[in-house]
């Protein structure tokens, strides 16, 4: 079965490509850059020793999203991860965000509502959830005012996967992730931002490994035990491997709603200090931080009950915060050549 994983050179997507070829799928990327490299390709063909199809493609051209589709008109599922991610960025720069998550996604639902059977995966955040009144957030929580344009586009898109699914032969799933971080255990593939990371492990592992002179911390000042902001923090490859499972449930006709959303998470909440730590612990050094004000878009927090996909899915995070860590600290160290 081919499928198409839209942003599929970017971190998420690539973890995702190498499950998707250890499940025996043929895979086609289509990706602009904007956030990526072409040498993640080598990476991947490093781990799986098949070399995935890529088509260097900006999706909010409709016309060549069209053309794409032309051309593979036999693709049996999409796993739609383009996007701009970063929540600061998106407060200075909406309508950037707004043409390159809201557009693009719209291109591609055009071209699936065509076809009489189509399977959709769509990578959602829990920023859609807003600052959730209760911990942990289950999938039934109320969706609060988006608190960062990136957070509306997430829930936008759901609303319009959601209307559209209504009127289609389109089936999606909606994962909400809470916070991926980690890279492949070979150290092949991992997280790659380009310019100053907007996410808090790069961050961190650029400063370890000397990169940045020290890190940010936003606000000491949360109602949190230690008055950081607390995230749910997932490795990038338990995240990737429930793509797989989520994909195969749409494929087999496993579905009991031609909608249907689920948290990814670990269901446990670390605080920005409690990451810190932890990284000095697994990177034998300390990390030198400070504390600045807060940042704007940034939630108290947030953190995943995970029963839903646990059980309806059979999937489970297996890594813990210091496994997810050490394997960001050595992709780092090699990509530094360190």
């Amino acid at each position: 079965m081919k499928i198409l994983v839209t942003g599929g050179l970017g971190f998420i997507g690539s973890h995702t490509v190498v499950e998707l070829q250890n499940e025996g799928f043929e895979v086609v990327i289509i990706d602009n850059l904007s956030n990526s490299s072409e040498e993640v390709l080598k990476g991947i063909f490093a781990i799986t020793g098949k070399m995935p199809l890529y088509e260097k493609l900006d999706l909010r051209e409709k016309t060549l999203v069209r053309n794409f589709f032309e051309r593979h008109n036999d693709v049996d599922g999409v796993i739609h991860f383009a996007a701009s991610k970063a929540v600061g960025e998106s407060v200075e720069n909406p309508l950037l965000y707004y043409e390159n998550n809201i557009n693009t996604l719209v291109y591609i639902l055009q071209e699936l509502q065509q076809k009489t059977e189509a399977n959709f995966i769509f990578s959602s955040s829990c920023t859609v959830y807003g600052q959730a009144e209760k911990m942990p957030i289950t999938e039934n929580a109320l969706i609060q005012p988006a608190v960062s344009p990136y957070g509306n586009t997430k829930q936008i898109g759901e609303e319009i996967i959601t209307e559209v699914c209504k009127v289609s032969a389109i089936k999606a799933v909606l994962l909400r992730y809470f916070n991926p971080i980690g890279a492949h255990s070979s150290a092949e593939i991992g997280e790659l931002p380009i310019g100053v990371p907007q996410n808090l492990v790069p961050y961190i592992t650029q400063t370890g490994i000397g990169l940045r002179k020290e890190l940010s911390v936003y606000g000491d000042d949360y109602p949190t035990p230690d008055g950081t902001c607390i995230r749910d923090y997932i490795h990038v490859v338990d995240l990737a491997k429930a793509h797989v499972i989520a994909l195969q449930r749409l494929l087999n006709k496993k579905n009991l709603d031609k909608v249907e959303t689920f948290n990814l998470g670990t269901g446990t909440g670390s605080s920005v200090l409690e990451v810190i730590t932890a990284f000095e612990k697994v990177s034998e050094q300390k990390l030198p931080y400070k504390i600045v004000p807060r940042r704007e878009g940034d939630v108290i927090s947030a953190y995943a009950n995970t029963d839903k996909a646990n059980i309806v899915l059979d999937w489970k995070a297996q890594s813990t915060l210091e496994e997810a860590l050490a394997s960001a600290w050595k992709w780092e160290r090699k990509i530094r050549k360190q």
